[in-house]
């Protein structure tokens, strides 16, 4: 079967590709297409001239002022629609120097305007679809279902597309909003083919073949048996305080597989054990471990155990696994830490082989776990929460972020943030959190594919989220330094917390920061159930509330628990798209006949409007202006007394204009509304 030759050709050793193609500095479109699958790779030292970066459609109102030395307007968040500048009837998305490879092209909504691309000063476009087809899976070469694929709502593409000379690619008008495309650049003397479409049966079959492992190969090494490879089994028992070895390694070798299982009794024991346990690997006798995480947070996910398949990573009903590949040259430690106080059952084993060069030509594996470290100290740069900081020569291969958010709301409006060598304005500066992990829209649906996952929520982003995102072609090589971020908007006391497994690769002698964390700060920040919203008690909630009559606009419920404590309910009835003069009718019923005292909660921000109300057609109060500079609840408002008969009564709003600082969206926000009975 042709496929399955295509698969053995995938399959030839990583370091004998790349040694080959790293002396020739000529790399044919199978060579890229293995590398899809190649985590042996990461291990080798970038070479100068490599570099990762990313155009996308931030707000270009983020800048760097050279001359002051400050960060201007880094919290803009406008980030759908930045472009570089319009150019005959057109927008330009990116213009990038060659040689080098679009790794990966992401969308949350491409529509039907073209987007194409032109390669080494082409006058025809190489690819000219409506960018919804790029992501569609029905449009060679674009039609790999582990390459193309849907992440809850997040589109993304991992064919890669190489260049020689330049990259630049243009839309229409309408091509739709949010775009990211990440990119290798090369070294000058560097060959790689111009992308073509049309593939040549070779290309096709290697795609193919690339494209079953990544679906169907996952939860197995995807370099296939290596020889001289050799597996440590055991099964021990961690005692409290104690630590417990796995594996004592002699010699130049390389873990290349890590499977361990723990017993547990229920989901409450999972989120307790795989905190209290951390994996502990020490590399050449030195002091520090390169790896050091809690146990679960290392495969992926967070907290407990949240089956789910990647590449690299996973947790399955057998146990979890790790196919990060980790070289050493005198010898390797893998221990097991239990800091909690119950003994803990452990099944595992750890397989190794022999290295296909020298051990000094090997960069060392790191994953860190950590809250809160390292935070940028420049008082314009508060926004940005620090995934990795780190000095000396090596790679970002990706993050397993937990975030802890039990109010709701949506927690990742912020980008993700890549200052490489000791650059002032990061090579890679996203659009929000869900797009870096590839999805959009803060869609709560898990979703498992090779390179990015959300193996868990809790619901609608309320309580525990979980995500990670693997850069395997798309790694970010660093000389000198790296400094990793993601926005993060809303302080730890809302509450939310973030906290990140970071995996890397270091030179020896290169600095790792990140030391163990106390068991408290792994497990003190959150609760091992969501709390329920408060309500307030016989009011008329607005996010539920019959609308009776609408004249215009439209009317959604809106998640609210992001901006405090003082919604109930933790959300609203959002009322967006009318006008002055239009009207919004509700139901509220009185439970008897008596008087009533009206009483309601609202929202104010910058784009809401100036409302009256009435009751059966009674005015209530006077005007309410809700022009606010930031969201914010207005308090409970007394809105007047009415005599009410029981049953169902009609409770209006009437748009009558804004504010004159306001943006004139003219919005409106109901959290409830109370009949108080006198």
């Amino acid at each position: 079967m042709r496929v399955g030759r295509a698969l053995a050709l995938l399959l030839v050793p990583a370091c004998a590709l790349a040694c080959a193609t790293a002396n020739a500095q000529t790399y044919t479109y199978v060579d890229l297409v293995k590398k899809l699958t190649d985590l042996q790779a990461l291990a080798l030292p970038p070479q100068p001239g490599v570099k990762c970066a990313q155009a996308s459609s931030y707000d270009r109102a983020s800048k760097y002022d050279e001359v002051a030395g400050k960060y201007i307007a880094w919290d803009a968040n406008g980030d759908g629609g930045g472009i570089i500048r319009r150019e005959g009837g057109k927008v330009v998305m990116a213009e990038l120097e060659g040689p080098g490879i679009i790794w990966r092209s992401w969308s949350a909504m491409p529509t039907k305007g073209h987007v194409r691309v032109y390669l080494d000063g082409a006058t025809e476009p190489a690819i000219d679809l409506p960018f919804e087809q790029w992501f569609d899976g029905k449009h060679l070469p674009f039609n790999t279902p582990a390459l193309v694929h849907d992440a809850s709502s997040g589109k993304n593409c991992y064919v890669p597309i190489p260049f020689q000379k330049s990259c630049k690619i243009t839309a229409d008008p309408d091509w739709g909003a949010y775009y990211q495309f990440t990119y290798e650049a090369l070294p000058k003397t560097a060959k790689v083919p111009t992308f073509k479409r049309t593939l040549t049966a070779e290309e096709m079959e290697a795609l193919a073949a690339a494209d079953l492992q990544l679906r169907d190969g996952l939860g197995s090494d995807p370099a296939g048996l290596r020889k001289g490879e050799r597996t440590v089994k055991s099964r021990v028992k961690a005692q409290p305080g104690r630590s417990v070895r796995l594996a004592d390694i002699r010699g130049a070798r390389a873990i290349t597989a890590l499977r361990i299982k723990v017993d547990l009794a229920d989901r409450k024991d999972q989120i307790m054990a795989l905190r209290e346990l951390a994996l502990k690997i020490t590399f050449d006798g030195e002091k520090e471990p390169a790896v050091w995480s809690p146990l679960g947070d290392f495969f992926g996910t967070a907290p407990g155990v949240n089956l789910y398949k990647s590449l690299p990573l996973g947790m399955t009903e057998e146990g979890y696994y790790s196919y990060w590949y980790m070289p050493f040259g005198k010898g390797a430690r893998v221990e097991i830490v239990n800091d909690g106080p119950t003994a803990r059952a452990i099944t595992a084993s750890v397989t190794h082989a022999p290295l296909e060069r020298p051990a000094n030509e090997y960069l060392r594996f790191h994953a860190k776990w950590h809250r809160d470290a390292l935070l940028p100290t420049e008082p314009e740069r508060g926004i940005e929460w620090t995934m990795l900081k780190a000095e000396g020569k090596g790679r970002w291969c990706g993050v397993q972020l937990h975030v802890w958010n039990p109010r709701g709301g949506w927690w990742g409006e912020g980008d993700e943030l890549f200052y490489v060598d000791g650059e002032k304005f990061p090579s890679t500066f996203g659009t929000g959190s869900e797009d870096y992990f590839g999805y959009a829209w803060c869609n709560p649906a898990l979703f498992y594919n090779a390179y990015h996952n959300q193996p868990f929520n809790s619901g609608n982003n309320r309580g525990h989220a979980s995500v990670n995102r693997w850069q395997i072609t798309d790694n970010v090589p660093f000389q000198t330094s790296f400094f990793g971020s993601i926005e993060k908007y809303f302080p730890n006391k809302l509450p939310q917390n973030h906290a990140a497994t970071v995996y890397f690769y270091l030179a020896p002698g290169g600095t790792d920061p990140y030391q163990a964390v106390p068991l408290d700060q792994r497990l003190g920040y959150f609760d091992l159930t969501v709390p329920e919203p408060k309500k307030v008690k016989g009011a008329t909630e607005g996010e539920t509330i019959r609308i009776v009559e609408r004249t215009g606009g439209k009317t959604e419920p809106q998640d609210m628990g992001g901006f405090g404590p003082d919604y109930s309910g933790d959300k609203q009835l959002w009322w967006t798209e009318a006008k002055p003069g239009d009207k919004l009718t509700m139901e509220v019923t009185a439970p008897k006949a008596g008087k009533y005292t009206v009483k309601a909660n609202f929202t104010k921000a910058i784009d809401y409007g100036i409302m009256r109300f009435s009751l059966d057609g009674k005015p209530l109060g006077g005007e309410f202006d809700f022009f606010n500079e930031a969201v914010a609840p207005t308090g409970e408002q007394v809105l007047g007394d009415a005599e009410l008969t029981a049953g169902a009564h009609k409770f209006t709003g009437e748009i009558v204009g804004a504010n004159a600082k306001a943006v004139k969206g003219y919005m409106f926000g109901l959290d409830y509304v109370l009949l108080d009975g006198k």
